[in-house]
């Protein structure tokens, strides 16, 4: 008899839940062993690569201990030897400038002796306050000097001492807020570079010199930039600091951010970029040149980078057309903001002029000519500085003295007496005064302007606005120009006697009274010299 079976689907149902679940839960197990297994082998791999670097710098690290100790094994074993070159060299410069001092009290005169002499003598004595009176009355021969202070430096004991001795000096006198430092500050300028050269630290200064240099630094960094007349800190009194810091190796003394901020206010100086690279900023320099060339100083920024070998970071060429540009931008804006006066259009040319003098050095220096062509350059430049010789032409033709006669009396601390005699004016041919003979500036013809701007056919970086009112403001002529005069003004030599002009007088000793040879004043002239072009509109609106 067979027995029905009773069949529950629920059972099954549940059955297959569970193990559905359990197949998740597997697969996330799975999942997160995968990632686990792969974090440790990232772990594992990256903590092998960091092993074998730390391995080869340790192994780097044990060349480089070798190296220095091997060094200074041989630098220990060469102290005998140094120690007997320099006392022999310091038995040879005492002798000799005992024998020198000796002639030079005695024998020979100052006046008898040469400038080279004279150095050296005061280099020898080590007498650093001497040594900067005599450059001061000296320093009209400021070529000669700079020629001998650099071998007379050299027969110093301790050049290093010298120089310290002289720039705590200066600095004394500078916190005492003493006159005459700008000639003191030349002085000691001169005696620096001729002491420490730029861009390498001497390697001979002891630890107690060094310490004193520190705090004579430190104390002049409160100081810097003050004194007489000064409206904070100067280029050549930046240049002689940072000098210092390198000779005296103090860079670890004062913060970096106040010797870049020298270098960077500063970073016209020609000898700034040598100065930045002996500090040793490193990758900070390309931070410098990044600085200066948002700052506008393209040219600066090329020196630094041609000094740190960073020219591929910033191209030269592309430097030099972006200053080119920029200056052509600021003369324009200049001359705008003036509403193109004569005053504006001369200080637009004259910031165009020095931007495109500084922009052929760079490329004279650097020999870039192949790659930026300055042909265009040099006759802009022609036709500035032609401008410019032409606006002093001018102001010195309009600022002759105009031969009116004097005011007051005859006496004798009155002047000469006057051209013409006090009755003359009764008669009724009496000429007009003379005083009148000379218009006043103002309503004479202006200068002629330039009808179209230069242009620049090399670069293809300026483009220059059309004309505009300014030329309608100038161009035209003006009806009281000199040349349209009348002639009455004029006056034929044997018309002027030493009565006056036209007529007589009883006066036989006037102020041209002996002078048979008084010519006319030609205003044809005058008025075709102040029609010279002065001003030539470079930025035209």
């Amino acid at each position: 008899m067979a027995t029905d079976i009773a069949i529950n689907p629920d059972r099954f149902q549940t059955f297959f839940g569970e193990l559905e679940k359990r197949k998740t839960l597997l697969t996330k197990i799975t999942d997160l062993h995968k990632t686990i297994t792969t974090h440790f082998e990232s772990i594992d791999q990256s903590l092998s690569k960091k092993s074998q670097t730390l391995d080869s710098q340790i192994e780097a690290f044990n060349v480089e201990t070798k190296t220095a100790f091997e060094e200074l094994e041989k630098r220990e074993n060469a102290i005998p030897e140094r120690e007997s070159d320099l006392a022999a060299k310091i038995d040879e410069q005492k002798a000799s400038a005992i024998e020198d001092i000796v002639n030079f009290d005695h024998s020979v005169s100052v006046g008898e002796k040469s400038l080279s002499d004279i150095l050296k003598i005061y280099c020898k004595r080590m007498d650093s306050g001497g040594l900067l009176r005599f450059l001061l009355a000296k320093r009209k021969e400021s070529v000669a000097l700079r020629s001998e202070i650099a071998t007379a430096v050299e027969e110093a004991v301790d050049s290093m001492r010298l120089v310290l001795d002289a720039v705590e000096e200066f600095v004394g006198m500078k916190v005492e807020g003493k006159v005459g430092m700008a000639d003191r500050r030349w002085a000691c300028g001169m005696l620096i570079q001729a002491a420490v050269p730029i861009g390498e630290s001497s390697g001979s200064v002891g630890r107690s010199l060094k310490e004193r240099a520190a705090g004579v630094l430190e104390k002049w960094k409160g100081v810097l930039g003050g004194g007489e007349g000064s409206g904070g800190v100067g280029a050549s009194e930046a240049t002689m600091f940072l000098q210092m810091v390198i000779g005296f190796g103090l860079k670890e003394k004062f913060e970096d951010d106040f010797l870049r901020k020298l270098v960077v206010d500063f970073a016209a100086r020609r000898d700034m970029p040598k100065l930045a690279v002996a500090l040793g900023f490193g990758d900070k320099i390309g931070d410098i040149i990044g600085d200066l060339v948002n700052s506008g100083k393209e040219i600066e920024a090329i020196y630094f980078a041609f000094e740190s070998g960073l020219t591929e970071r910033f191209p030269p060429v592309e430097l030099l057309k972006t200053s080119l540009r920029n200056c052509r931008k600021m003369a324009n804006s200049i001359s705008q903001r003036g509403k193109h006066s004569m005053a504006s259009v001369e200080r637009a040319n004259n910031l165009e002029l020095d931007a495109t003098k500084a922009i052929i050095k760079c490329v004279d220096d650097y020999k870039l000519e192949k790659q930026f062509g300055i042909d265009s350059l040099r006759k802009r430049i022609t036709q500035l500085e032609k401008a410019r010789a032409d606006k002093k032409k001018g102001a010195a033709s309009t600022s002759k003295p105009s031969n009116k006669r004097p005011h007051g009396g005859s006496g004798r601390g009155s002047g000469p007496p006057s051209f013409r005699s006090p009755k003359a004016g009764r008669f009724s041919n009496a000429s007009p005064s003379l005083r009148h003979r000379n218009p006043p500036q103002s309503h004479q013809a202006p200068a002629t302007r330039f009808s179209a701007p230069y242009t620049y056919p090399s670069h293809s970086v300026y483009e220059a606005p059309a004309g505009g009112p300014y030329a309608q403001g100038y161009g035209g002529t003006h009806s009281q120009s000199p040349a349209a005069l009348p002639q009455q003004y004029s006056y034929p030599p044997q018309a002027v006697t030493a009565g006056g002009v036209g007529g007589g007088g009883s006066y036989g000793q006037g102020s041209y009274g002996g002078q048979n040879n008084y010519v006319a004043y030609d205003y044809g002239a005058a008025a075709a010299a102040a029609a010279a072009p002065t001003y030539p509109p470079s930025y035209q609106q």
